[in-house]
């Protein structure tokens, strides 16, 4: 058990590491204010609004997701069981505070480093999501790993996820698309119908949203 999660954990780290949110450069202007909720898009330069509120759901392992997609999710990983995988969500939702505070753990470890508290501040703000950008705020984004280390599951993810509504939100060649680098346990809740279109299409949400 300590070393799944130490996996886990490691994992969690290395999501963080990935954002290198100074290498974003946004797709061209589009609307999207009038969205549906399985769409709403969450980005550098698509912040949710200060008063954004979700009713969420607590899983097994006590993350907490939007209640709309725990029954999605559960089918999910139901098709993963039977392929031979142990998937278990490493990060569901979080709330600002959750965000702010890795964001101020983040400072504080480049200070501990030895980087002035300017220079710190700014080296996390490459790395981590600024709070109100990170999709996990929203509900509809899980941090999917293997609880046994199986990292096959994420090639499983890739061809199915989209069969439940996932999309893997941080492919690995549109990072100047994301601004994110590649991600293979992030994954997204669209709805079915919009995941497959996207899938398919082999874009991402900012792409998939700036041709509808």
């Amino acid at each position: 058990m300590l070393a799944v999660l130490a996996a886990v954990a490691f994992l969690s780290v290395l999501a963080l590491l990935a954002r290198d949110l100074t290498a974003f450069t946004a797709p061209r202007d589009f609307e999207t204010d009038n969205l549906p909720w399985n769409l709403t898009l969450v980005n550098s330069t698509h912040p949710l609004p200060d008063d954004f509120t979700v009713s969420t759901v607590e899983l097994s392992n006590g993350q907490r997701v939007d209640e709309r997609i725990a029954q999605p999710l559960e089918e999910l990983f139901r098709a993963a069981s039977t392929a031979g995988y142990t998937p278990c969500v490493s990060s569901g939702f979080r709330t600002r505070d959750d965000q702010e505070q890795i964001l101020e753990d983040r400072i504080e470890s480049y200070e501990a480093d030895g980087l002035a508290p300017q220079a710190a501040e700014r080296e996390a703000r490459r790395w981590v999501a600024e709070p109100g950008t990170s999709e996990h705020e929203l509900g509809l984004a899980v941090d999917i790993n293997d609880a046994l280390g199986n990292e096959g599951l994420y090639d499983w993810l890739a061809e199915h996820a989209h069969e439940y509504g996932f999309i893997q939100r941080y492919p690995s060649d549109k990072t100047d698309i994301t601004g994110i680098s590649f991600e293979p346990w992030h994954y997204r809740y669209v709805g079915v119908e919009d995941a497959t279109a996207i899938w398919q299409s082999g874009i991402t949400l900012e792409e998939y949203l700036a041709r509808t």
